[in-house]
């Protein structure tokens, strides 16, 4: 009796154990895909927590380095696309060989950090007058219209600051994070965390939307181009780890993040959008100024209810 019991057993756990899987099935509509884009849209709210949307059109302020400075004042200009996309006034604060980090040079006051004191009304502009005469030839053509525009303009008519820089940083080896001191402005993350928190607290209606370096290549000791997730400097990390840390800064911050390594120019077609290693061409400044104009409109037009 024993014996048959347990046979029974054994044949209703074979019976009930589960089924085989049929991979052919599963995948009969292709592998899937695997989305590791760092896009985070988030948006502005009130003290009960609702959604500020912007006023139509909106007053934009653009900080960063080349992909809104390079062609300031041609109509590809990222600015100036933006400005055509959105129907937006936008103010192009860009500063051309500018960087995110200080790095104990006069130019460091070009960085996002120290750009935002100027239009926090911080008494600093005098500074831009003194590194004249030391910069010489490398004192950025634009800075002059940059500090006027910073100096002059009412921030509180301002609805939206954007800030990309390119990724400068990486391949000048810039320092990328301080655990011990999230504003630290000799890094990476630092200056960033450090310009909005000050533009928080000054200007907190302002909404902020950081958009991270493209793809860039590295540069070995040849001049040949390389992977830039396979190439270091100063004993640093690879372009890809500056911007996981930059979404990771934003994130901390509340302010929305646009991935433009994975999501928009990448390893896999930076051919066609760069005219070198690290500048974009006409082309991938409006890949840029779409994905923007998405960002932007997220809220206001609906595209978070079509998502």
């Amino acid at each position: 009796m024993l014996v048959l019991l347990l046979v029974g057993f054994i044949f209703f756990r074979i019976q009930n154990w589960g089924e085989f899987v049929d991979l052919d099935k599963i995948f009969e509509d292709g592998p899937g895909e695997y989305d590791d884009s760092l896009d985070s849209v988030l948006p502005l709210l009130d003290e009960e927590r609702n959604i500020i949307k912007h006023p139509e059109p909106p007053t934009i302020v653009a900080f960063g380095n080349a992909p809104f400075a390079d062609d300031r004042n041609s109509k590809d200009n990222l600015a100036n696309l933006i400005a055509d996309a959105t129907g937006a006034t936008v103010y192009n604060c860009a500063v051309s060989n500018s960087y995110l980090a200080c790095s104990f040079s006069d130019m460091d006051f070009f960085t996002f950090y120290w750009l935002a004191h100027l239009a926090c009304g911080s008494d600093v502009a005098h500074n831009y007058e003194n590194i004249k005469e030391p910069l010489g030839k490398d004192y950025p053509k634009d800075a002059d219209e940059v500090v006027k525009t910073l100096t002059t303009l009412d921030f509180n008519e301002v609805d939206v600051i954007t800030i990309m820089y390119d990724a400068t940083d990486y391949l000048q080896g810039h320092w990328m994070y301080n655990d011990s001191n999230e504003t630290d402005t000799f890094f990476f993350t630092g200056n960033l965390e450090a310009g909005i928190e000050l533009f928080q607290q000054t200007y907190p209606h302002i909404r902020i939307i950081v958009m991270s370096p493209t793809y860039a290549y590295a540069v070995d000791e040849k001049g040949k181009y390389v992977s830039s997730d396979q190439y270091i400097y100063n004993d640093q990390d690879v372009l890809s780890t500056y911007v996981i840390k930059e979404y990771a800064s934003s994130s901390a911050r509340s302010v929305s993040f646009i991935d433009h390594l994975y999501n928009t120019i990448t390893e896999e077609n930076a051919d066609k959008y760069l005219i070198d290693n690290l500048h974009l061409n006409a082309e991938g400044r409006k890949l840029i100024a779409e994905r923007f104009e998405y960002f932007l409109n997220y809220y206001n037009k609906g595209y978070a209810d079509i998502d």
